[in-house]
């Protein structure tokens, strides 16, 4: 298939010079640890973001849900975000044993500023870190441990133009994709028809959350 792009920048200049230089707040607002601002931000965060990417570069991001402060802040330099049962595929575990690096976004609802936070990630199994994070008497089995490099405070302009959090630029419930529609489709077999594919779907989220 060829590529429909033309005109394909190739150099940091070329790309600077088109976007313009941070102010000197941008420059200057990252910081290498969890000072307690981080740390109150995390701990009111449902939802976070990780981006992975495996040792031939090919990335993966996937969100990570729970209850505001399931993610563990250890000390200013480490934190850990339980694994709680998915869908098996690992993407995220695998690449992060391929390749330590991690991206991860926090995010808060009605706010629209988030936290960015890069460092190196592991895969834990440590029993004293995973058993302060059950949930309904039920412990994580792995851990992706967080040693963090650079945390920063991202700018709320994507939140606005998207209004995100405005109830009122909701598409109607019934407008919105059917995803046991999708996942047949793609699926692509005669022995998973819509019905199937939904009803595992809700066991799943009434049954395996934790």
């Amino acid at each position: 298939m060829n590529c429909p792009f033309k005109e394909i920048l190739s150099s940091e200049e070329e790309i600077q010079e088109i976007v313009g230089y941070p102010s000197e707040v941008v420059k200057k607002k990252g910081i290498d640890r969890l000072d307690q601002h981080c740390r109150d931000f995390i701990a009111l965060s449902p939802l976070v973001f990780v981006a992975t990417s495996d040792d031939q570069g090919r990335c993966d991001v996937s969100p990570r849900g729970d209850a505001p402060g399931a993610v563990l802040v250890l000390d200013e330099r480490y934190m850990v975000i339980p694994e709680r049962p998915g869908n098996r595929r690992i993407d995220s575990l695998r690449n992060i044993v391929r390749n330590a690096a991690i991206g991860l976004i926090f995010l808060i609802p009605g706010l629209e500023e988030t936290l960015r936070v890069n460092g190196k990630a592991y895969v834990i199994k440590d029993a004293e870190i995973l058993q302060q994070m059950k949930v309904r008497d039920k412990q994580p089995s792995l851990g992706i441990g967080v040693e963090v490099e650079e945390c920063f405070i991202h700018c709320a302009k994507a939140f606005k133009r998207s209004g995100l959090w405005d109830v009122h630029t909701w598409a109607d419930q019934d407008a919105l994709p059917s995803v046991p529609t999708i996942l047949t489709s793609h699926v692509n077999s005669a022995e998973y028809t819509v019905e199937i594919i939904n009803k595992g779907l809700q066991e799943s989220y009434e049954k395996r959350l934790y």
